[in-house]
């Protein structure tokens, strides 16, 4: 067990590519799971090429027995499992009182349950193994404070940081340790579904919301999937072994705990 492993969910594109991608520069043996093989196999590709460890994995985060397969998977592959980053998520955009109740079931699905099931799989295997572990879920600067036009996804992250808080103090016994990391802008494509999607209910242009948004960042620039790689870094890493139940911002300077 002396190379440290980890996996990383919806690791396709985005946010997971780049968390991903870190973490094999850091040195650790990385199993990527996606929803769509294809995409989760070109960034196992690149890593690969790079002379990285990495191994792709085919799952569904919204079904239990995927996410506790991809566990197994791993382990199997691997042969143990160090840190899980539960990343995986989708945002919708809508007014509260617009919202179809088939869009707040997929996102609560996704967002919600895919994080319970990542932690509940995550947790059984450090038990299992008899060694310390560290979860790292995605929540966002939308769990600190309710967009507009986001309400059902800022829901979604708000319970992800009280998933986070729970989760931490009943694993703290195992050695365990839960955090968070809380993106603002970041140019990925759910930001570019976004942006679209606020621009058709508000009747802007294209590009306008994201504008708009991107005015209001101290930093005075927009975010990229490395700035929150980066933190993902540290809190996979020794160094933030007495960190735990922490939703840390990571957004330039645009909400402030």
């Amino acid at each position: 067990m002396s190379r440290k492993v980890a996996l990383v969910t919806g690791a396709g594109q985005g946010i997971g590519e780049g968390v991903a991608r870190q973490l094999a520069t850091d040195g650790f043996a990385v199993a990527l799971s996606g929803r769509h093989l294809d995409k989760v196999q070109r960034v196992t590709d690149d890593i690969e090429k790079d002379g990285g460890e990495a191994y792709a994995i085919e799952a569904d985060v919204q079904y239990r027995d995927q996410v506790f397969d991809s566990v197994q998977k791993t382990v199997d592959h691997f042969g143990h499992l160090d840190v899980f980053v539960n990343n995986a998520g989708i945002a919708h955009v809508a007014q509260i009182c617009n919202t179809k109740e088939d869009d707040l079931d997929k996102l609560l699905d996704i967002n919600v349950k895919g994080t319970f099931f990542g932690i509940q799989a995550a947790a059984a295997q450090f038990r299992k193994q008899k060694t310390p572990g560290k979860i790292i879920n995605a929540s966002s600067i939308a769990g600190h404070e309710g967009f507009e036009l986001l309400g059902a996804y800022s829901a979604t992250k708000f319970a992800i940081r009280g998933l986070t808080q729970a989760a931490a103090k009943e694993l703290a016994r195992y050695q365990i340790t839960v955090n968070a990391y809380c993106p603002g802008i970041v140019l990925t494509p759910m930001w570019d579904q976004i942006d679209e999607e606020m621009g058709q209910v508000n009747h802007v242009a294209k590009g306008e919301s994201l504008k708009q948004y991107l005015s209001g960042i101290a930093l005075g620039r927009g975010e990229e999937p490395q700035d929150v790689a980066n933190l993902v870094s540290f809190l996979a890493s020794e160094k933030a072994n007495y960190i735990t139940g922490q939703a840390i911002m990571v957004d330039g300077g645009i909400k402030y705990v």
